[in-house]
């Protein structure tokens, strides 16, 4: 993005991306008056594609808490069509960016940063070469993401440099002793830490049994997972497959916000991170959706 990163050292403009400028997203945050609030979704495949819209809400919540929500002219500006891949949670957050007043356009992409004039310039992906400036208050920017400089033109990547395995068995498909997991394959599912949990549940098995020369089994449905946080204290959790159909764990209509799943996602998910993913004692909540759901799914 022209203007950046040195754009970052002016005011109001930050990013939850890194450790170096998330600080700055909560600065511009105290600090906004009155005007526009943009964030930002890249033309990429991100990180957590749920994180861009997360801070705007709570963002949104915390200007309503301070009095100066009636101020703010919330934009969201998506690379993307849609506000979200998957219809049901979409239809969920198309209605509260209704009754919250938030404004998105789509298809726009950022492409440039003049902070010193508090512009930003987007691109219409519809017509190509054409662009818009819009003045900010405050800008929250997604940088735009791609493959480890070690993977692009490796002969175990993709043209695009993502790793090229198999979207099932997870296993190379031109090496068969090379598997990847995570955000550095070409798998065609949202790159989360769910998602992850999941692969290298398939993964453990999988290995062990092409170690012994058999056939691996356990197939990778491409299952996701992304805890919208909406405000201070709800979450929707949007879980879903390859195909973009809800794979919720629990029997409850889960595009609906609720303070259970927030509580899940602050105080739950932390431990397991820690305590049993980076262990490799948590390979996702297959076997907990089988079981409330009497095995049906």
């Amino acid at each position: 993005i022209k203007g950046l990163p040195e754009g970052f050292n002016h005011p109001k403009i930050g990013s939850n991306y890194s450790v170096h400028t998330v600080e700055k997203t909560w600065k511009a945050l105290q600090d906004f008056k009155e005007g526009n609030a943009i964030f930002t979704f890249p033309n990429t495949p991100v990180k957590c594609a749920g994180a861009p819209q997360k801070i705007m809400y709570l963002s949104e919540a915390y200007w309503r808490k301070t009095g100066k929500r009636p101020k703010a002219n919330i934009m969201f500006n998506t690379s993307l069509g849609v506000i979200f891949g998957v219809k049901k949670y979409a239809d969920a957050l198309l209605k509260i960016i209704e009754e919250r007043n938030i404004a998105v356009n789509y298809k726009r992409n950022l492409i440039e940063v003049r902070a010193d004039k508090q512009e930003a310039v987007f691109e219409n992906l519809d017509k190509p070469g054409e662009t818009e400036v819009h003045q900010y208050e405050m800008l929250h920017v997604t940088p735009p993401m791609g493959p480890p400089d070690v993977l692009i033109n490796s002969p175990v990547s993709d043209e695009v440099g993502w790793v090229d395995v198999n979207k099932e068995t997870l296993q190379h498909k031109k090496y068969p002793n090379i598997f990847g997991i995570g955000d550095c394959t070409n798998l065609p599912t949202s790159r989360t830490a769910a998602a992850v949990a999941a692969q290298s549940g398939v993964l453990d098995k999988t290995i062990s049994l092409v170690m012994k020369n058999q056939s691996p089994t356990k197939k990778y449905d491409g299952y996701t997972s992304c805890p919208l946080v909406t405000s201070y204290n709800k979450v929707i959790l949007a879980e879903f497959d390859y195909n973009a159909q809800p794979l919720e764990t629990f029997p409850i209509d889960q595009s609906k916000q609720r303070t259970s799943m927030y509580h899940m996602k602050a105080d739950m998910m932390p431990f397991l991170y820690w305590n049993a993913l980076l262990k490799g004692y948590w390979g996702g909540p297959a076997p907990i959706r089988k079981l409330m759901h009497l095995g049906l799914k």
